[in-house]
């Protein structure tokens, strides 16, 4: 019994721990209701690492940290299409895996970590707008139809 409450009061605390390391780039509250050429949807793993600013061992515990790589939402909605032509977009990436790669941190002496984040995003692609059906002008008539 003791060690089923155990395993319980460890599978609680990750599912706490690892639900806040999810962060949503985009999302669209309006869902538009216009009928859509088609959904768009997938997700890959990208690099999140980060260096201290003061990159001195020990003391980059206690420094800030900036970003290698910044993970934005313009790449992976691109993929998409236009971003004139994308709605109801969601981008969200899980840095749950930089938990175990925090160790990274710990053998660099707080300098570097190494912190795979996992991006996933969705959104729909509308259709393209009619094409303009105008008669053909010409410009060395004076802008006269043809």
């Amino acid at each position: 019994m003791l060690t089923n409450s155990k395993t319980v009061s460890v599978v609680v605390s990750l599912a706490i721990v690892l639900s806040g390391c999810t962060t949503t780039l985009i999302h669209d509250e309006l869902k538009r209701t216009v009928a859509t050429e088609r959904h768009c949807t997938g997700s890959e793993w990208a690099d999140n690492s980060s260096v201290a600013v003061l990159p001195v061992p020990v003391v980059a515990f206690f420094v800030p940290h900036f970003d290698l790589n910044k993970v934005s939402s313009e790449p992976y909605l691109s993929r998409c299409g236009d971003s004139t032509r994308v709605v109801n977009r969601d981008v969200s990436v899980n840095r749950g895996a930089c938990i175990p790669a925090g160790l990274t941190r710990i053998v660099t002496l707080g300098i570097w970590q190494w912190c795979p984040s996992h991006v996933s995003w969705t959104a729909d692609i509308l259709p393209e707008g009619p094409k303009p059906t105008g008669a053909l002008r010409d410009a060395s008539s004076g802008g006269r139809s043809l």
